[in-house]
């Protein structure tokens, strides 16, 4: 979830320790390679600020109006009922880690007011809410029988939101990996990805009666790379050979998960939750078109290519399998037929080359010369972070294009501003409303377009932890007082409701 994969594309050591990775990222078989080039979405950038969509916008019958959620961000009840210590348990203990020594030990505490929860998503008129499942709450030691309690917990949540005629999508790995697995090697250990899809199977037999939709991961890239290569997210560490295992692990788990899934419930709907943004070159170069091309292939395809197509992106230069620990065989088990591609998009990417002068200091970016920061022309949330509704446009339509029109589910799209409540106790986040607003605009467009757009899940149904920044930025609709836990809709919340109850924007 946000405040992750958005400071990859700014980190300096994406044009640093990143350099290496095109080369790596091409071990490919000489089958892949004959498979052609993936259409890019690199787009020209525009030298004005977006068109603003035409409103009123009416949304398609069944469109899903949603919010979403992550277990470690809300649910505190860290040692409760048997829960396993999870990375995120571990790694908020590391002084200096966390904003303001914040933890998610008791978050909002939706493990016990989750029946509050609801009620938000009753008022706000939302008939889709995307959760996670707690890994270690299912498997405590991540093996073994699964834990009574965290199926229960889960499964009343799901009875409740059918109750409401609310769908539940449930994802299977939002970041919070058991420690037990990250003491035995974590994402780059091969075995993870097996013992991944022994944990998806438990889940599809604990809930696959209720839960028909469901995502195999969150923002792959993110937790690979903040995890294991930039050390800013658990577990911490930063090692380049880390992270190109884990990114192959990852894939791997992909396929097995999915697997997994149909081989248990044939009829269920499995996506993955990418995040994505598209690239634009900072300049009409061509370097800097070859670089956000580049740009592109690693930010959006990386994990999106072996899920459709059983290969990593074309386009980098070959080197031998063996440094990402690839194997025969293991193109045709990454591959995942996915049934809805999810999207997470904040904000676009701007690209451009890397020049002599800086390549000479850095030698590794002779192999992947290029820069990538976030837009500076549109406003900014109080993240720090551009807003620029074309970039949900362009993605869309960019998947919409690359892979034969999929069905694609917003999985999450929000905005970090801190607004409090007044005098009279209403939090009034009008630059959320024209946030929304305005990025809704932008998917009810691609849509008339030909754009197969299911859902939309707005990041985030309430304030939250929100990782290395802790309670220091508001993503949601809801407000929280952490010390009380008391829950207020926002007028944002408020506007939700009725854009989800009339299934469209108005004109005012």
């Amino acid at each position: 979830m946000p405040l992750t994969r958005r400071k990859f594309a700014q980190s300096a050591l994406a044009a640093g320790a990143i350099a290496a990775l095109p080369s790596v990222f091409s071990a490919c078989t000489e089958s892949s390679k004959a498979a052609g080039t993936v259409r890019s979405a690199a787009v020209a950038r525009p030298k004005l600020s977006p068109v603003q969509d035409s409103f009123p916008i009416s949304f398609p019958k069944n469109f899903s109006w949603g919010a979403a959620t992550a277990a470690y961000q809300i649910e505190g009840a860290w040692n409760q009922d048997g829960k396993g210590e999870s990375i995120w348990d571990r790694f908020v203990r590391v002084p200096g880690k966390i904003k303001n020594g914040d933890t998610g030990d008791d978050a909002c505490d939706s493990y016990h007011r989750w029946r509050e929860d609801i009620a938000l998503l009753r008022a706000m008129n939302i008939n889709s809410y995307r959760f996670s499942i707690s890994w270690p709450r299912i498997q405590p030691n991540a093996s073994g029988s699964p834990n009574a309690a965290g199926v229960d917990y889960y499964s009343r949540l799901v009875d409740a939101l059918l109750e409401l005629h609310i769908r539940p999508i449930a994802t299977l790995y939002h970041w919070d990996l058991p420690q037990h697995l990250e003491d035995a090697g974590g994402w780059p250990n091969r075995d993870t990805a097996g013992r991944f899809a022994d944990y998806t199977e438990i889940c599809a037999r604990a809930f696959g009666d209720r839960v028909s939709d469901w995502v195999l991961f969150n923002e792959p890239l993110a937790f690979t790379y903040r995890g294991y290569l930039e050390g800013a997210h658990a577990p911490g560490r930063t090692s380049l050979p880390d992270f190109l295992h884990a990114t192959h692990v990852v894939n791997l788990a992909q396929g097995a998960g999915f697997q997994a899934l149909k081989q248990t419930l044939s009829s269920a709907r499995v996506g993955t939750a990418f995040s994505m943004s598209p690239c634009e070159p900072a300049t009409n170069s061509e370097e800097d078109k070859l670089a956000a091309e580049r740009a592109h292939a690693l930010i959006n395809l990386w994990f999106l290519e072996p899920a459709m197509k059983g290969r990593y992106p074309q386009g980098f230069a070959f080197l031998p399998a063996t440094l990402m620990g690839i194997r025969a065989g293991d193109f045709e088990k990454m591959r995942a037929p996915l049934d809805f591609i999810g999207i997470n998009l904040y904000y676009r990417t701007i690209a451009s080359a890397i020049g002599i002068v800086e390549r000479v200091s850095s030698p590794q970016d002779w192999l992947f010369p290029v820069k990538m920061s976030g837009g500076d022309e549109g406003p900014k949330t109080d993240a720090g972070w551009e807003v620029w509704p074309q970039a949900m446009y362009d993605m869309i339509m960019s998947v919409t294009r690359e892979y034969h029109r999929p069905q694609i589910e917003i999985t999450e799209s929000g905005c970090a501003y801190n607004d409090g409540p007044g005098p009279d106790g209403a939090i009034r986040d009008a630059r959320r409303i024209e946030y929304h607003r305005q990025y809704l605009g932008a998917v009810g467009r691609a849509i008339s377009e030909g754009a197969d757009v299911r859902g939309y899940h707005a990041w985030s149904l309430m304030d939250n932890f929100e990782w290395s920044e802790g309670f220091s930025q508001r993503f949601g609709m809801a407000y929280v007082d952490f010390k009380t836990q008391k829950r207020t809709m926002k007028e944002s919340g408020r506007w939700y409701g009725k854009v989800a109850a009339e299934n469209g924007i108005g004109g005012d």
